[in-house]
């Protein structure tokens, strides 16, 4: 910035020499008749605008460097910060917002930096040219000195004005791109229940007030432009007048008129770059205050114990321990969580059968220690662990889990090396054989089959040419190859057919046995297999048993659980294999 400021002032300053070299070319060479003479400004003047060619360019080369390296280094601050607050982020700003901020907001701040280089020169020309008018007639450098802030007086209710329109028009552009966000992501569950046509009125509605808003926005910023533009024309003008007034009384000589016009001329650029450095600091104002609100959140347990520098590596343990701090044990402990009543035996399969999606999601949170709650592992409190022990030995799987683009091979990878688990286990070194069991695990060998590179093919974010089906199993190997002590699978079989859930079920207890797996599914098939089901109704654990057990005593969950024909009803020993029949 420093380097770009030099080179800014030294291009203003340089602009203000020109009108000089052609006064004297007027005065000396043309008046004077004096050939010689008129040559040497003419090749000045030449030498000069090369100069000043070599000036601009480096000065926004420098600027562009600057921009560009802002935005980078913001953009790599705000993805530590995502990666740090985890799943705060959701529960604390919409997505909308994040995109937003991500995609435009970081560059209208890194645009504010470039105001330096042209920002200085403005102010140091503005100076330089009011002396030099001075030698000519103090009188014009009077009416310089005071016009120049006149116009910032002009302009300057209506930037504040603009600041405030812009701050309600991103906000409601962020409510809005949260809304699209939402309707694109849901769009297939929409069309299933008919609410394809109310959301898109409801997107309209939102639309339509963000035109509206966006209106306002553009007619400040359409005055602003215009009072940029009109207001330094009208004071160049104003300024001729005067000297041409004092040139035919022989105040001034025409070469000085002359320089005069170019002096007030150049006085127009740094003018402009400050009026239109001024609205991008307002935009820039908004900008930064919407980043800063992201950057201010932190993690539920920030200042928990434990806490591990920033770039060290996730460790199952952490490496010091302050004395007091509380630890899981090294052999496999019990999950209980007493807003339910729920316990989980380690090394055990629980099924958890839940009357309504929203309590298994919240039970989901709390056993992963992604919201507060009083869940214990093995007789500690949860939040009393360090968060990097947590997300090493306890992985919450949701069934519709971000899935980047990359191979299929590094989509598995990444369920083995990233999301805080150690990149140093087993399952990172096993190879393709690692891959496979996983793989067949999900019942998703097929998958691999069909695609045309098998494991190296690439596929886009979200893995969007996979059907649900193959996308949910390709979550739940990568959830397998993980291998975390502990193991919460939201729903992992809800797009897939029978026939496959029934294999996942029975492949998922062998590939799970001595560890601790819990499965938040109403499926039968899944339950059958469970060592044991928990009956999670309003809130709390209203009946344990195998899920023959509760068939038969418990009639809402055989209701919660009954599929075609009941079967589970006229065979409840027969589990999920009667079940599937």
């Amino acid at each position: 910035m420093l380097r770009g400021s030099l080179f800014g002032t030294a291009w203003m300053i340089g602009l203000s020499v020109r009108p000089y070299l052609v006064s004297r070319a007027v005065d000396d060479g043309l008046r004077a008749g004096d050939d010689a003479a008129l040559l040497l400004w003419v090749a000045a003047i030449v030498v000069a605008g090369v100069g000043l060619s070599y000036l601009g360019i480096m000065r926004h080369r420098t600027m562009t460097f600057v921009r560009e390296d802002a935005t980078a280094r913001s953009a790599a601050v705000l993805l530590r910060q995502l990666a740090r607050i985890g799943a705060v982020l959701p529960r604390r700003l919409a997505a909308g917002e994040v995109a937003t901020v991500g995609g435009s907001d970081i560059g209208y701040t890194s645009q504010v930096l470039t105001l330096t280089g042209p920002g200085v020169g403005a102010v140091v020309a503005y100076g330089v040219i009011a002396v030099v008018l001075w030698s000519v007639s103090p009188f014009l450098a009077l009416c310089v000195l005071v016009g120049v802030p006149a116009i910032a007086l002009v302009v300057g209710p209506l930037l504040r004005r603009l600041e405030r329109a812009e701050s309600v028009y991103r906000e409601q552009q962020g409510a809005l791109t949260t809304r699209a966000g939402d309707i694109v992501a849901g769009l297939r569950v929409l069309a299933g229940v008919g609410g394809r046509g109310l959301f898109a009125r409801r997107y309209a509605a939102g639309s339509r007030r963000l035109l509206a808003e966006g209106y306002r926005v553009g007619a400040v910023n359409s005055w602003i432009d215009a009072l940029t533009v009109a207001i330094p024309g009208l004071f160049l003008a104003a300024v001729v007048w005067l000297a041409a007034r004092m040139a035919v009384t022989g105040d001034i000589t025409i070469g000085q008129l002359v320089a005069v016009y170019g002096y007030v001329a150049t006085l127009i650029v740094p003018v402009w770059f400050l009026l239109e450095g001024s609205y991008q600091l307002i935009r820039g104002r908004v900008a930064a205050g919407r980043i800063v609100a992201l950057l201010n959140l932190v993690p539920d347990d920030d200042a928990g114990p434990a806490a591990r520098p920033e770039g060290d590596p996730p460790a199952t343990v952490p490496a010091a321990r302050p004395p007091g701090i509380p630890t899981v044990p090294r052999r496999p402990g019990d999950l209980h969580d007493p807003a339910t009543g729920l316990t989980v035996p380690a090394g055990r399969l629980v099924g958890v059968a839940a009357a309504d999606p929203g309590e298994a999601d919240a039970l989901a949170d709390r056993l992963g220690r992604y919201v507060p709650g009083g869940v214990t592992w093995g007789g500690v409190p949860l939040a009393a662990i360090s968060l990097d022990e947590v997300r090493a030995r306890i992985l919450v799987a949701d069934h519709d889990s971000y899935l980047f683009a990359g191979t299929l091979r590094d989509i598995l990878r990444a369920g083995r090396a990233g999301d805080g688990r150690r990149a140093g286990h087993p399952a990172h070194a096993g190879g393709d054989a690692r891959l496979t069991a996983g793989l067949r695990a999900a019942s998703a060998e097929e998958i691999v089959d069909a695609l045309p590179a098998g494991l190296d093919t690439p596929l886009g974010a979200r893995a969007r040419t996979l059907s649900g089906g193959q996308r949910q199993r390709v979550r739940l190997a990568r959830a397998l190859l993980a291998e975390p002590e502990v193991l919460i699978l939201l729903d992992p079989t809800s797009a897939v057919d029978a026939h496959t859930e029934a294999r996942i079920a029975a492949r998922l207890r062998a590939a799970r046995a001595g560890r601790t797996t819990i499965v938040l599914t109403t499926s039968p098939l899944l339950l059958g297999h469970a060592d044991t089901v928990a009956h999670l109704r309003g809130g709390r654990i209203v009946g344990t048993g195998t899920h023959p057990e509760l068939l038969d005593r418990d009639r809402r969950y055989r209701e919660l659980v009954a599929r075609d024909g009941d079967a589970a009803d006229r065979d409840p020993s027969a589990g999920a294999e009667g079940a599937l029949r």
